[in-house]
């Protein structure tokens, strides 16, 4: 893996008694704050609540903010755009945001439920496959992990991507659309997916499971990640933490995801308890993440919805990029 490193400078001597002493090296001041982009359905979330953060970087002065988002993509906008320094998002996002040239870097990488996404319909609708969505109306967000899993939906299915009348909507506004007749389909994640498959309205048409879009992505800022290199490998570790605690007491968990987020303890434990669900499946990206990672790059560049290759290998940092 391509790796940011840190410069060596070593001192420069002549041979007898005269040397010259090492150049100065000049190094950003230490971060004074961490701002952090969160969505409810992951363990971000249960970080927050527990202020675990906080506790980690408190003897070093390190201010942690917070910022809710709907989904990855305005994330990642915002964390390019040095608005944010850190963020978790699906596997799509990170994508779209180095095809536009985004100022970020993937750092860490986890795993969930390979059930984590699903097709919804109405209930009342008579569709009963994918193949039926052919000249239908469904909605996703645009460079969201549904928008992937829609491709391998349709791709399974025969179905082009420009067979289906697409429709970029936000989770929020998705729901409304849902609910007014004005789509047909609705790909969507957790727990989004957990708070409507609950819905009398709704119906499953198809969940991801055996789709393999089971991964997620830790995005930093590019500048950030240069400038405080130490940081990055004791967030995830504390993070990491949280989610192995956090899955060890599922009872608690719940409890705590329910006040921080305002979903029903139901519905958390509903995509909690997903087949393969596991809060504390954190660690660094490793080889096949980069190809997973990069196939699907390769997959919209494909179907023209990227306008170049990316090499997912040359944006990765990795732990030894402190050394």
């Amino acid at each position: 893996m391509t790796a940011i490193t840190r410069r060596n400078t070593s001192a420069l001597g002549l041979i007898g008694a005269f040397s010259l002493a090492a150049p100065t090296i000049l190094r950003a001041a230490p971060a004074t704050k961490l701002r952090v982009g969160w969505q409810k359905g992951g363990v971000l979330g249960l970080v927050k609540a527990e202020g675990a953060l906080d506790r980690a970087f408190a003897d070093q002065g390190l201010r942690v903010e917070w910022a809710e988002f709907t989904s990855g993509p305005p994330m990642l906008e915002a964390l390019s755009a040095n608005a944010l320094d850190f963020g978790y998002t699906g596997d799509v996002p990170p994508i779209f945001a180095h095809a536009a040239r985004g100022n970020l870097l993937f750092v860490a990488a986890t795993e969930s439920s390979d059930e984590g996404h699903a097709i919804l319909v109405p209930k009342d609708l008579p569709l009963q496959s994918v193949e039926e969505l052919k000249g239908k109306r469904v909605a996703f967000k645009r460079g969201s992990s549904a928008h992937g899993v829609l491709i391998k939906f349709l791709r399974n299915a025969d179905v082009a991507l420009d067979d289906v009348t697409q429709i970029d909507l936000s989770p929020p506004d998705a729901i409304a659309a849902f609910d007014n007749g004005a789509i047909d389909a609705w790909v969507i994640w957790d727990p989004y997916l957990a708070l409507a498959e609950a819905r009398p309205n709704t119906r499953v048409l198809k969940t991801s499971e055996g789709l393999n879009s089971k991964y997620g992505f830790y995005s930093a800022n590019g500048d950030y990640t240069r400038d405080n290199p130490e940081l990055i490998p004791r967030i995830i570790e504390e993070i990491r933490k949280v989610g192995i605690a956090g899955q060890q007491n599922l009872d608690q968990t719940v409890r705590s995801f329910a006040t921080e987020t305002g979903l029903s303890a139901e519905v958390i434990r509903t995509y909690l308890t997903r087949k393969g669900a596991d809060l504390g499946k954190h660690g660094p990206v490793e080889e096949h993440h980069i190809e997973y990672e990069q196939a699907l790059a390769d997959d919209f560049l494909a179907i023209g919805v990227i306008p170049s290759k990316l090499d997912i290998r040359s944006v990765t940092w990795t732990p030894d990029a402190t050394s």
